[in-house]
């Protein structure tokens, strides 16, 4: 990883009104069309891309690139896969691997400055079938996740949190809590780690700005669960506080489900206003560097 000091510098100034988006796309090279036909309608700022399904090489870049977007890739197959898409920019890479595990080698983490943001695209294990390896795999990520977001959070700079978190928060955020008791995305444990997340002092954008509508960014392939709105909630654009205090809206882009060939997901997506300017000029050095953690 390059030094963060040197790779943000410039980057960390007052940032423009800005739109940013997060979206499972379940197979970039599958969804392409829907990717482009969405980019082109919704105009959004960056793009936090999860379970791509592609290598580097895969990925593509190239029509993305023509559609306006300039991308930073953390690819894999056949499973996992994140991305961010910046427009009419190129992400600044800061890290392509959550800190903590340095065997862990699944690409479910990405980290780049973009116009004065820092944004994580994130696709946290889902954890099935639990309990199980797969689960404990998925707590620990949850553990690595809040040390990793505790560091960002003191850094004071604006940070977004965007990805698939593979965790509906409350019973509010499913359909019917009754016919997923066994499964991994609403177990207490996990539930438990978004709490202390929001608790670090991040604001769930969605959330806050719907805080009783039944709002849902996924809907399984099997049992007819599209059609009769039988969805989830477990895509989430989390903000700091000097993102928050900018969040203008936030949403779901839930006809994107409905497309033919779609992904079981939807986009979720939160707009902010421009940063107030300083009185003073910027310092010429902005040094970001994480503190370290002792344990």
């Amino acid at each position: 990883m390059a030094d963060t000091a040197h790779v943000v510098a410039h980057f960390l100034q007052n940032a423009f009104r800005m739109k940013l988006a997060t979206w499972n796309v379940n197979d970039v090279v599958k969804r392409l069309p829907l990717l482009l036909e969405w980019l082109a309608e919704a105009q959004p700022d960056v793009v936090a891309l999860q379970e791509t399904k592609a290598t580097d090489a895969e990925f593509p870049r190239a029509a993305i690139e023509a559609a306006g977007y300039g991308a930073l890739v953390a690819g894999s197959r056949p499973w996992n896969g994140v991305a961010l898409l910046a427009k009419d920019a190129e992400p600044v890479e800061i890290r392509r691997a959550l800190p903590g595990d340095a065997a862990d080698t699944q690409r479910r983490y990405l980290e780049a400055a973009v116009a004065g943001v820092i944004v994580s695209s994130i696709y946290l294990p889902n954890g099935n079938p639990q309990p199980g390896p797969k689960f404990a795999y998925k707590l620990a990520w949850c553990e690595r996740l809040l040390d990793h977001a505790a560091l960002l959070m003191s850094s004071g700079h604006p940070v977004v949190l965007a990805g698939d978190f593979n965790v509906a928060p409350t019973d509010a955020d499913i359909y019917s809590p009754a016919t997923w008791l066994d499964n991994a995305l609403l177990q207490p444990e996990p539930r438990d780690a978004f709490a202390r997340l929001l608790a670090q002092g991040w604001i769930d954008t969605v959330r806050h700005r719907h805080p009783t509508e039944r709002i849902y960014t996924f809907w399984d392939y099997r049992r007819n669960r599209w059609a009769r709105d039988a969805g989830l909630r477990i895509d989430h654009l989390l903000v700091s506080p000097p993102m928050a205090s900018r969040l203008r809206d936030a949403g779901v882009d839930r006809e994107m489900r409905g497309k033919e060939g779609a992904s079981d997901h939807a986009p979720a997506w939160a707009t902010f206003d421009e940063a107030k300017r300083r009185s003073a000029p910027p310092r010429s050095r902005v040094d970001v560097r994480l503190p370290h953690r002792t344990h």
